[in-house]
């Protein structure tokens, strides 16, 4: 019982540092990556779907990154959710391919993007402790558990709790020194 409750709660921990380092990636820094398109969504025919669905999205230099679109009659499309999106990229289309230059980020920007970055790190670990929270809930529901037991077993999630919180600061630590690299 209290080992299945772990387990759960290790799964459910380890999917939490897994969205925070894919929205940690979906933040710009001064490099061209296709996972900053990521959280783009284009308005296809009446329904919101991933530009990744929609296109194939290559990183030809550092500092541009281009989007090919399957249908070349959603290149209007495309071009206006990019615009649309919190990126900060001006796209530039010649028909078949639509390019986009990454821009030097300003010192303003950076700063907003730290406070973006600790703020997806911050949900990150809420959602941590809120697994903690319904695992300790659980073993004080449980009639069959000792207390003995459930202080052990409250010390092991605080143990895992305290390792996944870890994991997500160096994330957090790892992207922050990306974004203020010059």
């Amino acid at each position: 019982m209290i080992d299945d409750l772990i387990q759960d709660a290790t799964r459910r921990m380890d999917k939490s540092v897994e969205s925070t380092h894919s929205e940690l990636n979906t933040i710009r820094t001064g490099r061209a990556s296709a996972a900053l398109l990521d959280r783009v969504n284009v308005d296809y025919y009446g329904q919101k779907t991933p530009l990744k669905q929609l296109a194939t999205i290559n990183v030809p230099e550092p500092r541009m990154l281009t989007v090919q679109p399957f249908d070349p009659n959603a290149m209007k499309d495309i071009e206006r959710a990019i615009q649309e999106s919190d990126l900060g990229l001006n796209p530039s289309n010649d028909g078949k391919l639509i390019r986009l230059p990454i821009p030097q980020l300003t010192e303003e920007r950076r700063a907003e993007l730290v406070k973006v970055a600790r703020q997806i790190a911050e949900e990150g670990r809420v959602a941590v402790r809120n697994v903690r929270r319904d695992v300790i809930h659980h073993l004080k529901e449980e009639q069959s558990v000792g207390a003995d037991d459930e202080r052990r077993a409250e010390e092991r999630v605080q143990k895992l709790t305290d390792e996944h919180v870890h994991s997500i600061d160096d994330l957090l630590k790892r992207k922050e020194a990306e974004i203020t690299e010059v």
